[in-house]
């Protein structure tokens, strides 16, 4: 197998760049990438897998300094960049003086984990204070996020049910498929981890701590044969997943229960999650978003439009 991409990236530094340097400088990997995740392959070396540092320097007038056009067979790239600068194009604002609470729900959970992933080379500015900036969510932005999280999947499980008994079952699978994805973005947040963007989803699911465990309970949603097997399987992936929250031990014990929605033959396994964690949160500006509709963060928005007069808030994009 090929060099693994931060690796290559760190010798690029360590061999090439950084001996050209005489200015305070910080030198990562960090932002786009698979390599960046450290999921690269034989096969991500086909595009876009340059040998490369981001430099960080004072000046932002400063000139890459020169480099071959290969290092071990690779193509190379040195990209220079003012912290302040690269972080408010990444993100839309500095971080480096704080993330307010609105910029928490605002920010992609995959821009989050390829920023805060890779590796540092070298750090004379400060990249790293704003690495930990962003590790992961405030306690009570991570409490509202599961809170929202929860609301996803308890109001959907009995459409699977709902879909099969009328003969659809391929709507029946959608919605489980939606399904296992929504426990598995739970499974991200009680593990403080941020999920990264589809391709390596599945993969960074697999390398949580819960990850081997839960992988053929979900599995199970997704190779039901019909809505019965279905709904049996999501049962179980539930509650799998709680007995992982009262393990977490943030909140008291979460008591679970069997319930048929309206009286209909379609089962669904509820704990008041939402209830324990909003319970806990103190934050002003979090506390007054979750007694509110549970929208979510912008990765999972819930639904923006719950009431005809919030069309205001997405009109906003197209004007």
């Amino acid at each position: 197998m090929t060099i693994p991409g931060i690796e290559l990236c760190r010798r690029f530094y360590v061999e090439v760049v950084g001996p050209q340097l005489t200015v305070p400088h910080s030198a990562a990997l960090i932002g786009r990438g698979s390599e960046v995740l450290g999921f690269d392959d034989e096969m991500s070396a086909d595009h876009n897998c340059e040998a490369r540092v981001v430099l960080f320097v004072e000046d932002p007038a400063f000139l890459a300094p020169d480099v071959p056009g290969e290092f071990l067979g690779r193509k190379t790239l040195v990209e220079v960049h003012t912290l302040s600068g690269f972080f408010t194009q990444q993100l839309g604002f500095d971080p480096s003086a704080g993330v307010r609470v609105a910029d928490w729900f605002t920010l992609p959970e995959q821009s989050l984990r390829m920023l805060t992933a890779g590796a540092v080379f070298h750090d004379d500015l400060g990249l790293q204070d704003v690495r930990d900036r962003l590790a992961y969510y405030p306690d009570d932005v991570w409490r509202y996020l599961m809170i929202a999280a929860w609301w996803r999947v308890h109001p959907e499980m009995n459409l699977v049910g709902r879909a099969g008994h009328v003969g659809d079952e391929l709507g029946s699978a959608l919605i489980g498929s939606q399904l296992v994805e929504d426990l598995m973005r739970l499974c991200f947040l009680m593990e403080r981890q941020y999920a990264p963007y589809s391709k390596w989803f599945g993969t960074a699911f697999a390398q949580l701590s819960c990850g081997p465990e839960l992988e053929p309970i979900l599995y199970a949603v997704l190779r039901a044969a019909d809505w019965q097997d279905r709904e049996k399987a999501l049962l179980a992936a539930y509650e799998a997943v709680a007995a992982l929250h009262n393990r977490l031990g943030i909140t008291a014990p979460v008591e679970l229960g069997i319930e048929q929605m309206w009286g209909r033959p379609f089962k669904v396994v509820w704990g008041d999650f939402p209830g324990a964690l909003s319970a806990a949160i103190t934050d002003p500006a979090v506390r007054a978003i979750a007694d509110r509709w549970p929208v979510g963060g912008i990765d999972r928005l819930r639904t923006i439009l719950w009431k005809p007069t919030d069309r205001r808030t997405i009109t906003t994009f197209f004007n």
